[in-house]
């Protein structure tokens, strides 16, 4: 069974930094794309940037495009979300999500719990 556990959220100031981690369990991912995905309050949860397993290929919403990188490292099973010059509106619940095949920004099989993330002004 595949476990998704986020962790790195907290509180920032506009302007700065924090790096999100996905600590991925329970199969191989070879095969699989992982995304990031976000929920602000009273608004839909929408897609962040994601990640080919194997290619390493990476995709990105045009709201963070430019200051947010994807990346996963094979070895430990882990994906990261580094979030440069956050802004007041990157705050959400931040969550990881993995599935079977190519890129999408929308249908994903597994999810984390969610981390929090706050961009104080």
């Amino acid at each position: 069974q595949v476990q998704l556990i986020e962790s790195g959220g907290g509180l920032v100031q506009a302007g700065g930094s924090l790096r999100l981690a996905c600590a991925a369990s329970g199969r191989t991912f070879s095969g699989y794309t992982m995304g990031w995905f976000r929920q602000a309050p009273g608004k839909e949860r929408e897609f962040v940037a994601a990640v080919g397993w194997g290619s390493g290929n990476t995709y990105y919403a045009d709201s963070v495009k430019g200051r947010f990188t994807i990346s996963r490292d094979k070895t430990t099973n882990t994906v990261y979300l580094q979030m440069n010059s956050l802004k007041p509106e990157d705050t959400a619940v931040y969550y990881c999500a993995s599935k079977r095949g190519g890129y999408s920004d929308t249908t994903y099989d597994y999810w984390g719990q969610g981390t929090q993330v706050t961009v104080s002004s």
